[in-house]
């Protein structure tokens, strides 16, 4: 799907082009985001600011997005924009901005804020899988790749049991938030060996890095520290000496995407 086998996660307000652009030279893929997408995830948005979060608030999401690709066309990684929706029409929307850019989509069933969830957004989704499962045939309909991005230790919910539905709905990756979970990448990767994973959560060296692989994650994401060159130097050393010396065999199916 995109070597290096490493990316930059979305961070609310702060993972824009130039956010980008800056870590291109050291990933393969950046989640742009997360843009909340209609009026009732900007709304919540305004609420999250007015609380001291950083947040992507603009009056017009879908040009908002299709400025911020058209800004990052010229680097040389996969991008894709992190959205929040409450229903599927703004994400087709956007979907078809991000195919038109050659982007993809991530369907974001991740953050955890009171107020998104207290809108059906967030990991709220992944409680709400009928939804979930809507969002994602919505932007594969747009012919842009799709990806959702999930929470691990949600209770009332089996990522490996969720994994197969999201790939016959469209899915080409899941991304994975792995919390205090690690192994939960080996049990999701048994599940739907079909959907490109990459695992976040804590990625910071080499040994972040190759916990996440041996798991049998197809790429890692570092977050939180993503505009600090140094620690992405070190996760891009430690991705490139894994697949350079493990025997990791990988075809790519019709959609451009690496499968096990």
């Amino acid at each position: 799907m995109f070597s290096p086998r490493l990316a930059v996660a979305s961070l609310s307000g702060e993972s824009d082009a130039d956010w980008a652009r800056t870590a291109a030279p050291h990933v393969g893929a950046a989640f742009l985001g997360g843009v909340a997408i209609d009026q009732t995830t900007q709304e919540a948005a305004r609420a999250l600011v007015a609380r001291g979060r950083s947040e992507f608030l603009t009056d017009d999401p879908v040009a908002f997005v299709a400025d911020q690709l058209t800004a990052v066309e010229e680097i040389d990684c996969f991008v894709a924009v992190n959205v929040r929706a409450t229903s599927a029409a703004p994400i087709r929307d956007v979907a078809a901005v991000c195919a038109d850019h050659g982007a993809g989509v991530e369907v974001n069933a991740h953050c955890r804020q009171e107020e998104l969830c207290a809108i059906g957004c967030g990991e709220s989704l992944l409680r709400d899988t009928d939804r979930l499962v809507e969002y994602v045939a919505a932007a594969a309909e747009a012919d842009a790749p799709v990806g959702v991005k999930v929470r691990a230790e949600v209770d009332g919910v089996s990522l490996p049991e969720l994994a197969p539905t999201l790939a016959d709905s469209g899915a080409s990756w899941l991304h994975v938030d792995a919390m205090d979970s690690e192994s939960v990448i080996a049990d999701i990767v048994a599940a739907e060996p079909d959907l490109f994973v990459v695992a976040n959560n804590g990625v910071r060296d080499r040994a972040t890095a190759h916990e996440y692989l041996r798991y049998g994650a197809d790429a890692v994401s570092v977050g939180r520290p993503s505009d600090d060159p140094a620690v992405l130097r070190r996760v891009e050393q430690a991705v490139d000496e894994w697949f350079e010396n493990e025997d990791h065999t990988h075809s790519t199916d019709e959609s451009g995407v690496s499968a096990r």
